[in-house]
């Protein structure tokens, strides 16, 4: 099968996921014991809520690339699958994600998603810019600056500037406006509907 991506893609693809995943993981084990109930930049979404998500999410990934679909998978990563332990279910989801995905031709594959076919590639840059995103989420709910590194910023804003109607979608508040010469962090908080300045310790 002929690959569909331009040179360097697969590289920069698996490079960039399993940085975001590992930031994720770093974050995840810094969650105090009695910081799971804590709000995150997600309107109604705590740091427990926000983790679930993410783990679901991933746990996808090795079941889409296995040639699982909507229908076989069913119902199995609905609900809470952190259980009781939601560090571990993280490092697991995240685990067989990247593994997953460095299998041999793996970015070229086609798999079943809940909205359509995609290749794995384009199904891993959406997790990853989804990924960089949610990082600063759970980085601010635990009192971090979020500080995302450039080029990661630049690879999810690169993403998303590319989906039409992001906010029709359900999943971001709608834009804010930026300031000029607003760098890529910046804009893409920007762009999924982020205020830059959000502090668990300025809510009401």
């Amino acid at each position: 099968m002929e690959c569909p991506h331009p040179p360097g893609f697969h590289v920069e693809v698996r490079e960039r996921y399993t940085a975001a995943v590992a930031e994720v993981t770093r974050l995840v084990r810094a969650v105090p014991e009695d910081g799971w109930t804590t709000p995150t930049p997600c309107r109604g979404w705590d740091i427990h809520t926000l983790v679930n998500h993410l783990a679901a999410q991933h746990l996808w990934v090795c079941q889409a690339v296995a040639g699982y679909t909507p229908e076989t998978i069913g119902h199995r990563f609905d609900g809470d699958v952190l259980g009781r332990n939601p560090v571990g279910v993280w490092v697991l989801a995240a685990d067989t994600a990247v593994r997953a995905l460095y299998q041999p031709g793996a970015p070229d594959l086609q798999v079943h998603l809940p909205y359509g076919v995609r290749d794995v590639g384009g199904y891993a840059r959406e997790l990853t810019a989804e990924t960089v995103v949610h990082s600063w989420d759970l980085a601010r709910a635990l009192g971090e600056s979020g500080r995302m590194p450039p080029g990661a910023a630049r690879y999810a804003l690169a993403e998303f500037q590319g989906y039409r109607h992001l906010a029709g979608s359900g999943m971001f508040d709608p834009p804010l406006g930026t300031a000029p010469g607003a760098d890529a962090q910046e804009q893409l908080l920007a762009l999924t509907g982020r205020d830059p300045n959000w502090s668990y310790d300025a809510l009401p």
